[in-house]
């Protein structure tokens, strides 16, 4: 096992599922199939591994390794795999799906709850 470099998570993915534009939300823009992350062969990653590493941590950006044969895989830091999971997680969740369509209909109409300046600073501990 490495030492002293960030936890990191090496799977397999299967890049059919991008076939539709996806959205990057660390960038808050829509990128088409393939255009938000680097490839790299198998064979360069494993020759500069801890400067890959060492930008996948700093910049919060995957990592596809081609292979010659069989599939490639994607190289993304511990941190971001979770945030990613948790993503996933509340748009697989229906009733949570549901509380946010709801909030977000009651802010457009300007329905929602106002606190008092009295319950703001109690809130926020000004």
């Amino acid at each position: 096992m490495l030492t002293g470099l960030p936890r990191f998570l090496i799977g397999f993915w299967h890049f059919d599922l991008l076939s539709n534009p996806t959205y990057d939300v660390r960038n808050y823009r829509t990128t088409e199939p393939g255009d938000f992350m680097d490839n790299v062969s198998v064979n360069k990653f494993r020759d500069n591994l801890k400067s890959y590493v060492e930008q996948i941590a700093e910049n919060h950006t995957p990592l596809k390794v081609t292979r010659r044969t069989g599939e490639d895989f994607v190289v993304i830091s511990a941190e971001d795999w979770e945030r990613e999971q948790e993503t996933l997680h509340v748009l697989q969740n229906k009733n949570l799906m549901g509380q946010i369509a709801d909030s977000v209909e009651t802010h457009t109409r300007k329905k929602g709850y106002n606190p008092s300046k009295e319950e703001l600073s109690e809130i926020t501990g000004l």
